[in-house]
């Protein structure tokens, strides 16, 4: 394995830092998040026109830049480190590998072209605070139970009486830039308890019957909406003859391990923990940086409180603690698979940094308008919307096998013991030694 980065993933991250480090300063975030949209529409064109950020893991033939996830979440690091608001995270790390799994061919050739060069923008509604949940991050449900079962929770979805569309109806809060998105894949249950499953549908902007509510967050950098579906018209994502619901056209369960809509949405949160690990990477490492920068120059007893030895310790211990997780999230770009450990130790460098960030700039770090808060809201806000980092390593540990009971050990077969043939006699016993009379 060749860990060094090419010339290509150097000069993406070089470009990437270089334009966010004069468009997206702590000053420009605060501003941005309190537009409309939440985030510089104007910033987003440009990062989408010139580098083609949100299409860096699409395929060519789709417009997209044909590079591999790991270059996604090395951008995104760069992303993470200004802490970018942006509708990338929901646009081309959860919304477009999905259609790509599970769209049909004209889905994906109609989808993913404007998804690619920023034109469209999309956000995956899931019911209730279950996205870790559905993304197979902190437990696996295969049965989609998370998108309400029966006729009661959730969102629902009813076929049309002409049986040419599908009809949704209910409720999802916490959508990633669901205020703002062109384009809503809703996963709802149908099917009733007989034929309960969990299908995603494509709800246009402007739909009859949706109504979408930005919903005040801790968190600003990542804006969340509160969707309604009332009787909302929708088109089903996939072939609508498959039994299964949901798969590309000509393919078994989208092509991916375990099919159907939950294996698509398990395989795309693997890809999704190691893009979210590296941005939560390039938090900590920005937080680090500027903690480093202010214990320089800020003097206490007539000099810098960044030469006492007790804020060294402090600082060397989080310095190899981001340096552990960006190691494991770089790992987890190549292997997806480890995405899920990667994301809890970098969510938990992330956190620490941040609130020693908070302590070690003073009096003034606890100011909530400080900017050292801006990355404390990121920790925490990420840890609630795809953790705790404690259920993150439990369900590690549970694909790994890592607490499984030990089979119970075999008994071993008892050793064959030759005996006499039935129609001969019992040899007599032989006499004891005759002992031997000693005078005295």
């Amino acid at each position: 394995m060749d860990a060094a980065f090419t010339a290509e993933q150097d000069e993406i991250r070089r470009t990437l830092r270089e334009i966010l480090g004069k468009r997206c300063g702590p000053d420009e975030v605060k501003a941005a998040v309190r537009t409309a949209a939440g985030y510089d529409r104007e910033l987003w064109q440009q990062l989408s026109c010139q580098l083609g950020l949100p299409g860096i893991a699409v395929a060519e033939e789709y417009g997209g830049v044909g590079c591999t996830p790991a270059d996604l979440a090395l951008a995104c690091e760069e992303t993470g480190r200004a802490l970018l608001p942006s509708p990338l995270l929901a646009t081309a790390v959860l919304c477009a590998p999905l259609i790509a799994a599970l769209g049909t061919a004209a889905q994906r050739s109609a989808l993913l072209p404007p998804l690619a060069s920023g034109g469209l923008t999309a956000a995956l509604a899931v019911p209730g605070p279950a996205l870790a949940t559905a993304l197979a991050l902190t437990g696996e449900d295969c049965a989609g139970q998370w998108s309400g079962g029966g006729r009661a929770g959730g969102v629902q979805a009813r076929a049309d009486a002409a049986g040419d569309g599908w009809r949704l109806y209910g409720e999802a809060a916490q959508v990633l830039d669901g205020h703002s998105a062109s384009l809503l894949l809703v996963a709802a249950h149908t099917g009733g308890f007989a034929r309960s499953r969990t299908l995603l549908f494509l709800v246009r902007e402007g739909a009859p019957g949706l109504v979408r509510s930005r919903q005040s967050v801790l968190d600003e950098t990542r804006p969340q909406a509160r969707i309604q579906l009332r009787d909302v018209p929708a088109e089903l994502l996939g072939e609508s003859g498959s039994e299964g619901g949901g798969r590309g056209e000509g393919e078994e369960g989208g092509g991916v391990p375990g099919g159907g809509v939950p294996g698509a949405l398990a395989a795309t949160g693997r890809t999704a923990s190691a893009v979210l690990a590296a941005e939560a990477v390039g938090a900590a490492g920005q937080a680090l940086a500027r903690t480093v920068e202010y214990v320089r120059g800020r003097e206490q007893f007539g000099r810098a409180i960044g030469s006492f030895q007790a804020v060294k310790h402090r600082l060397a211990d989080l310095y190899v603690q981001v340096q552990a997780a960006r190691s494991a999230a770089y790992y987890a770009a190549w292997d997806p698979d480890q995405g899920g450990l990667a994301l809890a130790q970098a969510l938990e460098a992330l956190r620490l940094t941040a609130g020693e960030a908070i302590q070690l700039h003073g009096g003034i770090g606890f100011t909530w308008e400080h900017d050292a808060h801006l990355y404390f809201k990121r920790a925490a806000s990420d840890e609630l919307l795809f953790g705790p980092v404690h259920r993150l390593r439990a369900h590690a540990a549970d694909r790994a096998g890592l607490f499984a009971p030990a089979p119970a050990p075999v008994p071993a077969p008892a050793a064959a013991t030759p005996t006499a043939p039935a129609s001969s006699a019992a040899a007599p016993a032989a006499p004891p030694p005759a002992q031997e009379k000693v005078a005295v």
